[in-house]
């Protein structure tokens, strides 16, 4: 494919950043910090991150897996530094009911949050698509999707879950360690297992991003896709919890390194 049809890819990918970004300038200026403005936070999150990835299926498919590796992991550090506090992913704030941080009320009315902002933001990808700018468009706007899982579908909810915990972990331990460049390690080491379980899985980590993007996908049914997206990467960031406190854990990756630090 051409170079031009990288770069209305490029350009598509800039302009839903720069309109989230505005947004979120907004949310700000018309509403006061709580709940409301918490809620509007991850929805623009949400849309932002699945439509920045529904584009980076075509960039996937037409360029290769190389070159979106490099925009998914260049978005992530762009991410880490205009999200704040939203995640745009439902297992942060399961992490955190576990935690006893936050109530199971005010968690399930942000997955809603983040599930409508998700969900809703394909229009806006269609239209884009619909217009046929690149050629890489053509017949993407009504096209059926198709299924991302390659493998068994346990095997699928065990990768998913194995690379969530990987994630989590790595992101828990940096954060603790306040380490210099954190957000360009943490996009590293996620883009890095997004890549590795590209072919088997989708190697999505997020039920919201799975959701948005192949719900109701040929090739699964709604349960392999609860089971693969939702119970997988859900168990894998639930398990990081007690993981990251134990003993050996912290011996190894924190204690340890922090002494040698020293």
């Amino acid at each position: 494919m051409a170079i031009p049809d990288l770069a209305i890819s490029t350009f598509f990918i800039i302009l839903s950043c720069c309109i989230a970004s505005t947004a979120r300038k907004l949310n700000r200026k018309f509403f006061q910090q709580g709940l409301v403005q918490d809620l509007i936070f991850e929805a623009i999150a949400a849309a932002e991150l699945c439509g920045c990835c529904f584009e980076l299926i075509i960039v996937a498919d037409n360029f290769g897996v190389a070159t979106y590796a490099i925009y998914l992991f260049l978005l992530t550090i762009w991410w880490s530094y205009n999200w704040e506090s939203a995640t745009a992913c439902p297992y942060t704030y399961m992490e955190q009911i576990a935690e006893g941080e936050v109530t199971v009320k005010d968690a399930a009315l942000r997955i809603w949050a983040q599930l409508m902002g998700g969900c809703c933001i394909f229009r806006y990808v269609q239209f884009y698509w619909w217009l046929e700018i690149a050629n890489t468009h053509e017949g993407r706007a009504f096209e059926d999707c198709s299924a991302d899982l390659k493998v068994n579908l346990y095997l699928g909810a065990f990768i998913e879950g194995l690379a969530t915990l990987m994630c989590r972990l790595a992101s828990k331990t940096i954060a603790e360690k306040d380490a210099k460049f954190a957000s360009i390690m943490d996009s590293f080491i996620g883009t890095s297992l997004v890549v590795a379980a590209f072919n088997y899985s989708g190697g999505y980590f997020n039920p919201v991003l799975a959701t948005s993007l192949k719900w109701g996908c040929e090739g699964n049914s709604a349960l392999e896709h609860i089971i693969v997206y939702w119970i997988g990467s859900c168990s894998g960031a639930l398990l990081s919890v007690p993981l990251f406190k134990t003993q050996s854990f912290r011996k190894y990756f924190i204690d340890g390194s922090k002494q040698k630090d020293e």
